[in-house]
Formats: structure tokens, C-alpha cells, sequence
């Protein structure tokens, strides 16, 4: 074992500490250190990104269930219309998108650059939504019909599948909103969506690329353990000011990406 893998190791540790203290920002670490670190290429971080994030937030499920603040029918209905669009995504959106997307005198933009640069726009909208937590409890819940839900879930469930993501930040306050659901309860029952869509999409990806299963399981296995480790801290430690941090960082981990992929 190298250096390298064993810092990416380390990087998983990482990963599931912080989604043990602060409950999301998974695959907002887990992309760029498949991509930078270890040196994937972007389509299958994504997909190794929707495996580990899918396994870790059925753990967060169960921890978040035994105190009773998860809404399994709310989050089964939701996670319908987005699963299908998660999957559809993984098994025909990616690999249908071209190797060259753009192309002007010398300047290319391949299809992991765009995918990459559409990661790093998602991570800054997520960084707002970490960096501005305090004003979520502001949100004034409204019912709507369900097919306007339905239509929302799959747009999310394409972004989510495209980046390789959770969306937990997406599903939280649509849920508040849309599905009139307490923040508390609505934290706990948007890792159901997660759970489903991920590892449902996953299998989108298992049918197009080749998985270095070992190397997988062993990433997200040290990621679980970090969670369970996370979740112990954070008995300790203010899992809101550190989420507030932890969205200056992915701020500044956006402009990196982006300025990375278009130098």
C-alpha cells in the first residue's frame, strides 16, 4: 500500500467523521479526494461517491430512527419520483454525455471538466445553505399538490445523480417546505432519500463501469467507522458551528475545483 492510498484511507476516515458530526457534506469531500488524490476520473468518483454516501446515510437512518425522527412514509413517497430520475441518470445521462462538450481554438471542455465544474456550482449553493443554517428554521412550510412534488424530486434526483451526491441539503428544505415536515424529523427522513437514491443509482453505474470492489469496500468501511466516531463527538462538540465552518471550507474547495478545471 502507498502513501497515496493511504492518505486517501485517511481522507475516508475524514469523510465519515464529518458526516457523523455534522449530519451531510459526504460526497462534498468524497469526489474531490477520488478525483485529486487518488486519481479516479470524474464519472466513476461519482458513482464510488454514491456507494459510500448511499451505505453511510442508511447508518445515519438508523441512528436518526431510534430517536424516532424520521418519517419513513413522507420519505418513501418522496424518494419515488427522485430514485427513478437518480437511476436514469447514472445508466444513461452520464454515459450519454460526449467526451467533448465544448471546443474553442485550443480550449476544451471535456466531459470531466464539465462534470467536475457542475460539482463545484453545487457545492457553492451548498455552502450557503451550511454557512447561512440559522435562517432554515425562518422557512414557512406550505402544502402543494403532489405532482408539483413529484416534478421537484425528479430535478433533484438528476442533480444528485449527475454529481455523484447525497442532495441531503436539496432534500432537507424541500421537505420543510413541500412536505410540511419538522427540521429535526426533516433531517432524519431525507437520509431515506439518500439511502435509496444513491444506492439505486449506484446500481446504474455497476451496469457501465468496472468497480475496484475492494478498494470500495474497504473506502467505505473506514468511512462508517468514521461516522460511528463522528456521531460520539458530537455529543461533545457543536455540530452547528462546525457545519458553519465546514461551509466556508467546501466555499473555498468551489473556487478551487473551478479555477483547477479551467486553468
Amino acid at each position: 500500500m502507498d502513501t497515496i492510498q493511504i492518505l486517501g484511507y485517511v481522507g475516508a476516515l475524514i469523510v465519515g467523521l464529518v458526516l457523523g458530526l455534522i449530519g451531510g457534506g459526504g460526497s462534498i469531500l468524497t469526489v474531490p479526494l477520488l478525483v485529486y488524490l487518488l486519481g479516479y476520473n470524474p464519472v466513476l468518483a461519482t458513482a464510488y461517491s454514491l456507494f459510500v454516501v448511499g451505505t453511510s446515510s442508511m447508518v445515519g437512518t438508523y441512528q436518526k430512527y431510534r430517536k424516532g425522527l424520521v418519517d419513513f412514509k413522507t420519505g418513501l413517497a418522496f424518494s419515488f419520483p427522485s430514485f427513478i430520475a437518480v437511476y436514469l441518470s447514472r445508466r444513461y445521462l452520464v454515459p450519454g454525455i460526449p467526451e467533448t462538450l465544448f471546443s474553442a481554438g485550443d480550449f476544451q471542455l471535456s466531459k470531466g471538466m464539465g462534470i467536475m465544474i457542475f460539482f463545484a456550482i453545487i457545492m457553492l449553493l451548498a455552502s450557503i445553505s451550511m454557512i447561512k443554517k440559522g435562517k432554515e428554521k425562518e422557512l414557512v412550510s406550505t402544502s402543494q399538490p403532489y405532482y408539483k412534488t413529484f416534478i421537484q424530486a425528479l430535478i433533484i434526483g438528476t442533480i444528485t445523480g449527475v454529481i455523484g451526491a447525497g442532495g441531503g441539503f436539496l432534500y432537507v428544505p424541500a421537505l420543510v417546505l413541500w412536505a410540511n415536515i419538522p427540521m429535526k424529523k426533516a433531517v432524519g427522513t431525507s437520509l431515506i432519500i439518500v439511502t435509496i437514491n444513491s444506492l439505486i443509482g449506484f446500481t446504474g453505474d455497476v451496469q457501465t463501469l468496472d468497480i475496484e470492489w475492494a478498494f470500495l469496500l474497504t473506502f467505505t468501511l473506514i468511512s462508517i467507522i468514521g461516522i460511528v466516531i463522528g456521531v460520539f463527538l458530537s455529543k461533545f462538540i457543536s455540530g452547528e458551528k462546525l457545519k458553519k465552518s465546514f461551509g466556508f471550507f467546501v466555499l473555498i474547495m468551489a473556487i478551487y475545483i473551478i479555477f483547477k478545471e479551467l486553468k
